[in-house]
């Protein structure tokens, strides 16, 4: 039996790694810039930027934002706006538009 495998960024493989009924804590304390690489070495162009975030039953997961972010305190319960993920070689890459502190 084969499985269908989704290519690219979707809502489907989020729902595979992470359970949204459960609250997602911020553990970044400031963004991790990510730089352009231009013939095996980065340049100092940013393109985007990424955080760390954790899930009770799911092991700590960075999220790329592809413009800088302000970020909750430490340990803040978050929610996401467009949250996405994707599978490449066994590895699943998270990514989201926004992020704000959830009530």
């Amino acid at each position: 039996m084969k499985r269908k495998m989704i290519s690219g960024y979707s809502q489907q493989v989020v729902n595979r790694y992470l359970d949204l009924a459960k609250p997602i804590y911020c553990l970044s304390i400031e963004l991790i810039p990510q730089y352009e690489w231009k013939d095996s070495r980065p340049t100092d162009n940013v393109v985007a930027y990424r955080g760390w975030f954790t899930q009770e039953g799911a092991d700590a997961f960075s999220v790329k934002f592809t413009s800088e972010i302000k970020l909750p305190k430490y340990l803040a319960k978050v929610e996401f706006d467009g949250l996405e993920a994707c599978e490449v070689r066994n590895n699943v890459y998270f990514r989201a538009k926004s992020i704000k502190e959830a009530k």
